[in-house]
């Protein structure tokens, strides 16, 4: 398993070997003792969603308030999707910028996305189902989003706007400005600190 930092820091591609015979294959798409030693801490897994999404349908940008935030590990076990991560950190270096990755159910790569980092998909096919293991359970009161479609952020989509499916609720969601200016987002010191708190004893082997 090989893991690829994204042009957002905190946030990384995943790739998996495959192992093929008559029979079909077989991979292991999450391994928490490599994505520990890569990050630094383990994934304490609260929650596993799935969504099927319809050819050019954006979910997202989504996040939730820090602490404690909701980290993402996801992949595509359908169809396929190209996956969006934003820095929405205020105070980041690279706040503002994004970074996409194909996940689809031919590589099998998946994507891991730090609290507090933004979160978008569009789907590439139709019945893309796309699955996310995550660190926190879903609380409503503390969800966010940003608009995808927001030109300061310019999140390049493989259709056109005026073909894309967006849902109202992100259509209504403010732009980053907005959502900057209001103090609606995570601040980026914070969250370092944050993830620093996460590590802990070796969880390699099992070993303190």
């Amino acid at each position: 398993m090989r893991m690829r930092e994204l042009a957002v820091g905190d946030a990384y591609e995943i790739t998996a070997d495959q192992h093929r015979d008559d029979r079909g294959l077989f991979m292991e798409w999450y391994r928490f003792d490599v994505l520990a030693e890569t990050v630094g801490h383990p994934l304490e897994l609260r929650q596993g969603n799935l969504s099927v999404s319809r050819k050019m349908t954006v979910r997202g940008i989504h996040f939730a308030d820090t602490p404690p935030g909701q980290a993402k590990y996801v992949t595509a076990v359908h169809g396929a999707v190209r996956d969006y991560v934003v820095d929405i950190r205020v105070g980041s270096p690279t706040f503002g910028t994004w970074d996409a990755v194909d996940l689809d159910d031919q590589t099998r790569s998946a994507a891991y996305v730090a609290e507090g980092i933004g979160h978008c998909f569009v789907a590439l096919t139709d019945d893309a189902v796309v699955t996310y293991l995550v660190s926190g359970v879903y609380d409503p009161q503390h969800e966010h989003g940003i608009n995808p479609l927001d030109p300061e952020i310019g999140l390049e989509f493989p259709f056109d706007h005026e073909q894309l499916i967006v849902s109202q609720k992100d259509r209504d969601a403010p732009g980053l400005r907005a959502a900057a200016d209001s103090g609606l987002l995570p601040d980026y010191a914070q969250l370092q600190e944050f993830y620093a708190s996460l590590g802990g004893p070796s969880v390699i082997g099992g070993a303190a």
